[in-house]
């Protein structure tokens, strides 16, 4: 699944090619990918003559900021495992798993495609809040590049819990858009092993992992995402994070730091990877 790195890289995309650029109209071809509204013909009519003025993300959530409208009216998107939003040329071929197509000017088309088919779109109408539509929003925690996420935040959310520390990072109630490969590589920079207890760790233990929680984010974002299952960014790329991993997908490679190496475990239902001897 997309990660916040990787959303936040294709929302910085969509900020490039898209702004201000008019929706003239669009396709759904697979009709439960559009989550509201429910009639697929006011989804379309909602959104056409719109122009995006802006694209946000909130965990791993993308908003498009719609105009003109005396209030905001937003075009959500959530990519789920599979989804990409590729700017193409209405002249390309249809991808076989090409699920919505919103049209612009000059022949470009912003296009949903999504193997797994658990994306979706959301049309929030002008004036509705959007957490009353895009009821996930309403769940998440702070976002760790906001002014909110403190060490004191981090600690207040972990404190008394007794479960893995891998698991409780992969709350989005904890955390905003943080999942398991840069869960994996925070802990593994900050000495941390992912099962250890939440309740057991010490402050001088938390302080770093807010950071390198930051860190292993900005790095990836830097690096244009991690290119896993199909992810693109909106102009087909692949991102580069992925070979300069310190543990993610490197089970039985030698560790980067002591050359011992990596192993893979499983904690509630999710693959975790650390080094044995860098993490205690």
């Amino acid at each position: 699944m997309p990660e916040l790195p990787e959303v936040e890289t294709v929302r910085r995309g969509l900020n490039q090619m898209t702004l201000h650029q008019k929706i003239t109209g669009g396709d759904v071809l697979l009709n439960r990918t559009i989550a509201y509204p429910f009639s697929i013909d006011e989804f379309i009519a909602q959104i056409t003559g719109s122009a995006i003025a802006a694209w946000h993300r909130r965990g791993k959530y993308l908003l498009a900021e719609l105009t003109p409208t005396p209030q905001i009216h937003w075009l959500g998107v959530h990519l789920r495992m599979t989804g990409q939003l590729l700017w193409l040329d209405q002249t390309e071929p249809l991808h076989k798993h090409t699920r919505v197509r919103l049209f612009f000017g000059a022949q470009q088309e912003l296009r949903f495609v999504d193997q797994r088919t658990f994306g979706q779109m959301w049309s929030v109408p002008p004036g509705v809040p959007v957490e009353s539509i895009m009821t996930g929003l309403a769940k998440l925690a702070v976002d760790p590049f906001s002014p909110q996420f403190t060490v004191e935040y981090l600690a207040a959310k972990l404190q008394n819990r007794r479960r893995p520390i891998k698991t409780a990072l992969l709350d989005q109630s904890v955390v905003a858009g943080l999942g398991n490969i840069y869960a994996d590589e925070a802990l593994f920079k900050s000495g941390i092993l992912p099962t250890t207890l939440c309740i057991d760790l010490q402050r001088e233990q938390i302080q770093p992992l807010h950071s390198n929680i930051i860190q292993v984010l900005e790095t990836s974002i830097a690096a244009g995402g991690t290119t896993f299952s199909n992810f693109l960014n909106v102009q087909g790329v692949n991102g580069n994070y992925g070979g300069v991993a310190w543990v993610y997908n490197r089970t039985g490679e030698p560790c980067r730091v002591c050359a011992t190496p990596i192993q893979r475990i499983k904690l509630a239902g999710r693959s975790s990877h650390f080094c044995p001897q860098c993490q205690s």
